[in-house]
């Protein structure tokens, strides 16, 4: 759906015995007993260790203890995309020019550390009543993806239905009435934000501009998914589960374009802020290695140079038992 003209489909879970079935919970936990992995909770990785131009391990505090820990072969950092760029430029690699503003010494001059930041754009939202609150009993979640725009060539959109009033902390909903939702979604967004450090210390809070919005065209195309949206819940089809559409209703373009605007919720789906390419705001290599650092890797969803079109944990996965594969052929494992 995500690479052809679109179509619909339930949404995907990963639920064993009534719990969600976790990566961690897949691919560390079964081997736990094994000698050679410690997995180490309540610790915050403080920065890379370095000997010139080569990553030789970690700081971490531990139970408010600072310890270090060696690597034999390399370090992989596997933080996000809000951590890693975090923890790289407090290990002195990053733009040069950030750097030195926080007294940090400089390793590896490397401007895209940070920027290129990418989330989808998530609206809440497109609310119905229930036309009978008993018809509200058992109904699971689906999710469509369209295009905003003929001539794309592949879907743009992506809306998932709720069983319940998904709403902004910016919007009103203004009933109390049983109520299922359409939820409005743009998943190949031009807007593009970046994050920067506000102090040298681990504990300092990163600075996290999304930016969204910033470029007209996704703009343009939040409001024909709210239009799709719309057309879809007020259409014949759903006349047996609707008793009246509580948001948005019929608005003139400037009013639609404030509700995208205030209808914005968090999506979580942040990547590419330590993306793969070969330009000048490249951080790593297709081998997922960091440019001018031997020795350091990044597997996780900030190498993607753009957001994939579908949510971001599969694409994340991948990109993880892509590292593993390069790990074992690089030391014969």
């Amino acid at each position: 759906m995500m690479e052809t003209e679109g179509g619909a489909a339930p949404v995907n879970f990963r639920i064993r015995a009534g719990r969600r079935l976790s990566v961690f919970r897949s691919y560390a936990y079964p081997y736990m007993d094994r000698p050679n992995l410690t997995v180490l909770t309540n610790a915050l990785v403080t920065r890379v260790k370095l000997k010139g131009a080569r990553a030789t391990g970690v700081e971490v505090i531990h139970d408010g203890i600072l310890r270090g820990f060696d690597a034999a072969h390399e370090v992989i950092l596997s933080l996000g995309a809000i951590q890693t760029p975090k923890l790289l430029m407090q290990s002195g690699i990053g733009d040069a020019r950030d750097l030195r503003h926080f007294g940090i010494d400089i390793v590896q001059h490397l401007p895209g550390v940070g920027r290129n930041l990418q989330e989808h754009l998530f609206l809440g939202g497109c609310v119905w009543e229930y036309a009978d609150e008993r018809l509200n009993e058992g109904r699971g979640t689906g999710t469509f993806f369209a295009k905003s725009n003929s001539n794309a060539d592949t879907p743009d959109l992506q809306c998932i239905t709720g069983n319940s009033a998904f709403v902004s902390p910016d919007l009103d909903a203004a009933t109390t009435a049983p109520c299922w939702s359409i939820l409005p979604g743009v998943v190949r967004p031009l807007s593009k934000g970046q994050l920067r450090l506000t102090g040298p210390n681990p504990m300092d809070p990163v600075d996290i501009e999304t930016n969204l919005l910033s470029d007209p065209a996704d703009l343009t195309a939040a409001t024909r998914c709210v239009e799709l949206c719309r057309d879809i819940g007020n259409s014949h089809a759903f006349r047996e589960l609707r008793k009246r559409e509580v948001l948005p209703g019929r608005l003139g373009k400037s009013e639609l374009e404030n509700f995208v605007r205030n209808a914005i919720i968090p999506y979580w789906h942040f990547t590419c802020t330590a993306k793969m390419g070969r330009d000048d705001m490249s951080v790593v290599d297709g081998s997922l290695k960091v440019y001018g650092v031997d020795g350091l890797r990044i597997a996780d969803g900030s190498v993607m140079p753009r957001v994939t079109t579908g949510n971001t944990m599969a694409p994340c996965v991948i990109i993880g038992e892509r590292a593993a594969a390069m790990v074992r052929e690089s030391h014969g494992l």
